[in-house]
Formats: C-alpha cells, sequence, structure tokens
C-alpha cells in the first residue's frame, strides 16, 4: 500500500506540474494525432478498404470512430489527467482516491505492455520504410517487373544485417526524442514532423489528381456499395477505428497526465479523431489512383505498401522522386507513433525507479531493441521457429506474427474494453463530470454510450478475432 500512496501523493516527489505540461491545446492535438497516424493509416486503411469494398467499408468505419473510438479515448485522456502521473501511477492515485481496488492498476500495465511489445516489432516494420528511401531515390524500382519488385522485398526481409541496420537506425530516432522530454522532445518533434507529414501527404494527393484515375478513386472511397460489405467487413472496420486512434496502449493516459487543467478532453479528443481520420482518407486518395492507373489491385493486402505500390513507382513519369516523397511520408507517421509507443514506460521507469530522463529512455529503447531482433530473426533464420506452436490458436505463429497477434487481438482490446468498464462503471459520475466539463446532453449522451455500446462492440470485436 506504501506504493499505491507515493502514487497518489506524487511519485518520486513530483507533482503534475513539476512533471511539465503540454505549451497548449494544439501540441496535444498535434502529439495525440501523431501517436494515431502511424502505419495504421498509411498502410493498412487502404488495403483493408480495398479488401472489404471501399465506400460501404469506409462509412462504417468512420461511425465505428465516432462510436467506440471517440469514447475510449476520452475516458483514457480523462483517466492520465485526473491521474497526473504515467499510466500506472495515474491508476493507482485515482482507485486510492475513490476508494477502488488497487488491482485495477493492471489495466494501464497491460497497455504500457502492449506499447512495448508493439514497438519492438513496429520498429523493424519502420526500418523497411527507412530502407525503401534508398531503395526507390537510387532507381532501383525503375522498370521492374513484379517479380523483381518481390524480389528486392524478400531480399530485404531474408537479410538480418540489413533489417538490423534499420531497425537500429529507427529505435534510434525514436530514443533521441523521448530522451529530450516533454517540450524539448516530444512537442518540438510533433510541431515540426506532423505539419511535414500533411504537406508531404497533399503533395501525394496533388500527384495522384494528374494519373487521371482520381476520380475513380474518390467514387472508390465515398460511394457505398453494401453489397460489397460483410459481417466480417463491419468487425475490422470497428477493429480499426479501435486500433487506429492509439487506444489499449496507455499512450492517451500518458499524454493526458502532460494536458493542462483548462482545456477540453472532448473538444481534443475530437480534433485528434478528425485529423486522424482525415489523413487516412486523404492516403487512400493518394494512393488508390496510382493502384487504378497501373491496373494493380486495389485488396492487394499488406503487401500494397512495399511490393505493389513500388511496382506502380517503377513505371510511372518521376516516379523515383514520388516514392521516395511516399516513403519518407511513412517514415514520418511511424516515428511519431514510435515516439509514443515508448513514452508511457519511460514515464514509469522516471518515477517508479528515480531514474532521470535519458537513462530510463536508454533502458526502455534498449529493451525494446533487443525484443525486436527476436521479430528480425523470425523473418528468415527463426522462419520455422513457432514458440507457442503447441496451442491450435498459434500454430505456424513467429516471434513476429505472434507479437503481433497478441498485442492487436487480446491486449489491446482487453486494455481497451477495461477502461470503458472502468470509466463507466467504477469512477463516480462526479469525478467524470468535474474532468470533462461538458453539457448535461453530451455528457449524457457520452456516458451512456461509454458503459453500453462501446464495451459491448470492442467485446465483440475481441471474441470474433480470437475465434
Amino acid at each position: 500500500m506504501s506504493n499505491a500512496s507515493s502514487a497518489a501523493s506524487g511519485v518520486m516527489g513530483q507533482t503534475p506540474a513539476s512533471r511539465g505540461l503540454w505549451s497548449s491545446r494544439f501540441a496535444f492535438i498535434l502529439a495525440a494525432t501523431g501517436s494515431a497516424v502511424g502505419l495504421g493509416n498509411i498502410w493498412k486503411f487502404p488495403y483493408i478498404t480495398g479488401e472489404n469494398g471501399g465506400g460501404a467499408f469506409v462509412l462504417v468505419y468512420l461511425l465505428c470512430i465516432a462510436a467506440v473510438g471517440l469514447p475510449i479515448m476520452m475516458a483514457e485522456v480523462m483517466i492520465g489527467r485526473r491521474g497526473g502521473h504515467s499510466p500506472v501511477n495515474s491508476m493507482r492515485a485515482i482507485t486510492k482516491r475513490g476508494k477502488l481496488s488497487p488491482s485495477w492498476r493492471w489495466l494501464a500495465a497491460v497497455g504500457v505492455l502492449a506499447g512495448f511489445l508493439i514497438l519492438s516489432f513496429y520498429s523493424v516494420i519502420g526500418g523497411w520504410a527507412l530502407s525503401y528511401v534508398g531503395t526507390t531515390a537510387t532507381g532501383q524500382l525503375t522498370g521492374q517487373s513484379a517479380d523483381q519488385i518481390g524480389a528486392i522485398f524478400s531480399g530485404l526481409l531474408g537479410s538480418p544485417g540489413k533489417l538490423l541496420l534499420w531497425h537500429t537506425v529507427f529505435m534510434a530516432l525514436v530514443m533521441l526524442v523521448v530522451a529530450r522530454g516533454l517540450r524539448g522532445g516530444l512537442e518540438r518533434a510533433v510541431t515540426i514532423l506532423m505539419p511535414a507529414l500533411f504537406v508531404l501527404l497533399l503533395i501525394m494527393v496533388g500527384y495522384a489528381m494528374t494519373t487521371g484515375y482520381f476520380g475513380e478513386a474518390v467514387a472508390f472511397l465515398f460511394q457505398p456499395d453494401f453489397s460489397k460489405l460483410t459481417t466480417a467487413g463491419v468487425l475490422v472496420a470497428m477493429g480499426h477505428a479501435f486500433f487506429t486512434l492509439s487506444l489499449g496502449m496507455g499512450i492517451m493516459m500518458a499524454y493526458g497526465s502532460y494536458l493542462p487543467k483548462g482545456i477540453s478532453i472532448a473538444k481534443t479528443s475530437m480534433a485528434v479523431s478528425v485529423m486522424d481520420t482525415v489523413v487516412a482518407l486523404l492516403a487512400g486518395l493518394a494512393i488508390f489512383p496510382i493502384v487504378f492507373a497501373n491496373g494493380l489491385e486495389p485488396g492487394a493486402g499488406p503487401g500494397l505498401i512495399f511490393q505493389t505500390l513500388p511496382l506502380a513507382f517503377g513505371q510511372m513519369p518521376m516516379g523515383n522522386l514520388f516514392g521516395t516523397l511516399f516513403f519518407v511520408l511513412l517514415i514520418f507517421a511511424a516515428w511519431t507513433s514510435g515516439i509514443s509507443l515508448l513514452e508511457p514506460l519511460v514515464e514509469w521507469l522516471e518515477e517508479q525507479k528515480g531514474m532521470n530522463r535519458t537513462v530510463s529512455t536508454l533502458a526502455a529503447g534498449i529493451a525494446c531493441w533487443l525484443l525486436g531482433i527476436a521479430s528480425i530473426l523470425s523473418l528468415n533464420l527463426w522462419s520455422d521457429f513457432a514458440p507457442l506452436g503447441m496451442f491450435s490458436m498459434f500454430e505456424g505463429k513467429t516471434v513476429f506474427d505472434l507479437l503481433d497477434f497478441l498485442t492487436a487481438n487480446i491486449l489491446l482490446p482487453l486494455g481497451g474494453l477495461l477502461v470503458a468498464v472502468f470509466a463507466g462503471w467504477f469512477m463516480s459520475r462526479e469525478a467524470l463530470e468535474d474532468e470533462l466539463a461538458l453539457a448535461p446532453a453530451s455528457f449524457s449522451m457520452w456516458y451512456r454510450t461509454l458503459r453500453y455500446f462501446t464495451p459491448v462492440a470492442v467485446a465483440v470485436v475481441f471474441i470474433y478475432n480470437l475465434v
């Protein structure tokens, strides 16, 4: 109980104010959007939209953002700001103050663990994007056939040395920012990277408008054809709406702990949700015209970014330039997300272990980098090794596959479900009203959605992914 007491009164002597706060509402929105905008928007959203028929899927996705993602985001930011510390210690402080079971702190611990595991293999994928900048800029994709493009990607995955190099560079970039702290690191980075990301994305959309297939892409994305939408597609939309906002990872709790009291949680959360969605849709408008112009398949799956699009860049005029810009865009998106994935663990090490910012970043970053090596080896030397293959659920899953499955299908939905249950059913209504400061009708709508609809929706996705 002494640990819980120290958390409530100011862990390691820190009060929320002494830890630092975002300089403005806009800084928080940029940081939270940077966390939300990642490979999921620019890599995953276009291909799952292609696989699930386009416009109808997009419409369901937008509804799920509003009904599933936004309520949980508001709850996570609210918990972080009310606790004023790292996710785990914020939960300790809130449960102590509300005389609730201290076991609820494991809710936040699950999220921090999930973020750590995700970053270990996310860094490997970020390394792919780093590698492709050089590959594209030097003209190695020019005039290549589909088989030759596939061989380039296979060659990268088959080389532990190359993967380790780019994984190391990506993790170093993430650690460099996080080690510099809130104002000098996180805030400064996102105020540069996020506007740059939007500019690059708009340049790519502008280029896509010259392909002659932009109208076809707009129709594909925004004209619903419900005959192409399946039950599985609805559940994929619901799941992606949840994951794209960086929920269930402790990130929004960590970022919320730096949010000044006078800033509206509801307005900032809505702004982040809108900006994240706009980026996903712009990514679709940048990618699909290129896909259609080259007679490629929009539902090409995970290979869309690293195999299908490189084929198009290799064939089109000025493909080297715009291919390079595209992969730089991908790096910026991955980098801002990587920063946010490391932050909750670093924040906890600072508070709980008394480490300074640099040492805590090195400890967390190196541990994550080491785990990432297992993912690298699973793509080549350990490709036949399935650590939990004795269980049918994990049969044939390499370390890389296993980490992806455990986080996306178990830890994240479990964390989000517990956040909704904790905030909706265990925190006092007075505490929620105090933090959110919403009009009575708006609060009632959020409260009822969080209590009844959101947990059921997340539970359905959770069960669907497992079975």
